[in-house]
C-alpha cells in the first residue's frame, strides 16, 4: 500500500471482514459515525457541563511523551488526579503549564470515567461488532494538547479510531516491516513531581524490563539504526467525522491538533495465522540480530 484508502461508507459485516480485516490493511471510513450526537454536541463548554467538577485521570509528562523511550528509560506519565474543569482550563489555556497534559487512560475510560457521555456515541461498532463475533474489550476517551505525542508501538487489538473534533495524525507500519523496526529492553520508570515541580523519573525496580521502541520515525537516527531506511511507512491524516480502521499488530505514532477530541473502540484480536506469521517474523528478526 502506497496511501491508505478512504470508504466513502462502512461496509456490511462480511464485506469489511472479507476485505480489510482478513487481509490486515487499514482504512478510512467516512460517514461511519455522521449520526453521533457527539459530533455536534461536544464542545469544550458542552464538556465543562457535562463533567465538571468531577475527578478524573490525566496522564502528565514534561515533554509530551507517554509511555516512551527518555535517558534509557520506558517511562510512563504521572497519572494526575484532578477535577476535569482544570484540565480543561490547561487546554483552552486559561491556565498556564509547562507541562503537558492528555486524557488517555486506556482502561475503557469512557464508560468509566465518562459515563456521562456514553450516551453520545455508541457502546460498539454494530457493523464492527457483527463482523468479529464480539463486543469491543474497551471505549476510549482522549482529549489532549498538541504536544501529546504517542510513541510509535503495536497493540493486539483491532482497532476502531473515531475523531470527533480536531485532526489526528497517524504513521503506520505494517506488520511486515518489523526487521527495520528496532526493539530494546527497558527499565520501567514513571514521572513523578517533586516539591518545586520539577519532574524526576523514578524506577519501577519490582518490574520487568520492557520490550520497546527507541526510534523516532518523524525523526530517525539512520546511523544508529540504518536497518529503518528499508521500511514503507504510511501517514494519513484523520479528521472530524472520519474513522480509522487500524488493523491488529500494526505500529502505529500517533499526533494531534490541540484540544483533539476522538473515541476509539479495542476489539480482541484473533490470535490466528495473522498472528503466527507475525510471531515467526519476530522470532527470526531476534535471530539474526543474535547472529
Amino acid at each position: 500500500m502506497e496511501a491508505v484508502p478512504y470508504l466513502k461508507r462502512p461496509l456490511t459485516p462480511l464485506e469489511f471482514y472479507r476485505e480489510w480485516v482478513s487481509p490486515n490493511k487499514p482504512c478510512i471510513i467516512q460517514n461511519a459515525i455522521s449520526h453521533w450526537p457527539a459530533l455536534k454536541r461536544w464542545t469544550l463548554e458542552y464538556l465543562r457541563e457535562a463533567v465538571g467538577p468531577k475527578v478524573v485521570s490525566v496522564a502528565v509528562t514534561p515533554n509530551g511523551y507517554a509511555d516512551a523511550v527518555f535517558q534509557d528509560r520506558f517511562v510512563m506519565p504521572e497519572e494526575r488526579q484532578m477535577p476535569f474543569m482544570d484540565f480543561l482550563d490547561i487546554v483552552e489555556k486559561k491556565v498556564t503549564s509547562s507541562n503537558v497534559f492528555y486524557v488517555q487512560k486506556q482502561c475503557s475510560n469512557l464508560t468509566k470515567e465518562f459515563p456521562e457521555l456514553v450516551c453520545d456515541v455508541e457502546a460498539d461498532i454494530p457493523w464492527m461488532s457483527e463482523a468479529l463475533g464480539k463486543k469491543p474489550d474497551a471505549v476510549n476517551f482522549w482529549l489532549g494538547e498538541s504536544a501529546a505525542v504517542t510513541s510509535l508501538h503495536k497493540d493486539h487489538y483491532e482497532n476502531l479510531y473515531c475523531v470527533v473534533s480536531g485532526e489526528k495524525h497517524f504513521l503506520l507500519h505494517p506488520p511486515s516491516d518489523r526487521p527495520f523496526i528496532p526493539y530494546e529492553l527497558y527499565q520501567p520508570a514513571t514521572y513523578k513531581v517533586s516539591e518545586d515541580g520539577s519532574f524526576e523519573i523514578v524506577d519501577e525496580m519490582s518490574a520487568d524490563k520492557v520490550p520497546w521502541i527507541p526510534l523516532d520515525p518523524l525523526n530517525p537516527d539512520l546511523e544508529q539504526y540504518p536497518e529503518y531506511v528499508q521500511a514503507k511507512p504510511l501517514q494519513c491524516t484523520v479528521k472530524a467525522g472520519e474513522m480509522l480502521y487500524l488493523p491488529s499488530l500494526w505500529f502505529h505514532h500517533v499526533r494531534q491538533s490541540h484540544g483533539c477530541i476522538a473515541v476509539n473502540y479495542w476489539y480482541d484480536m484473533e490470535y490466528d495465522l495473522k498472528y503466527s506469521y507475525y510471531q515467526l517474523l519476530d522470532c527470526l528478526t531476534k535471530a539474526v540480530k543474535v547472529l
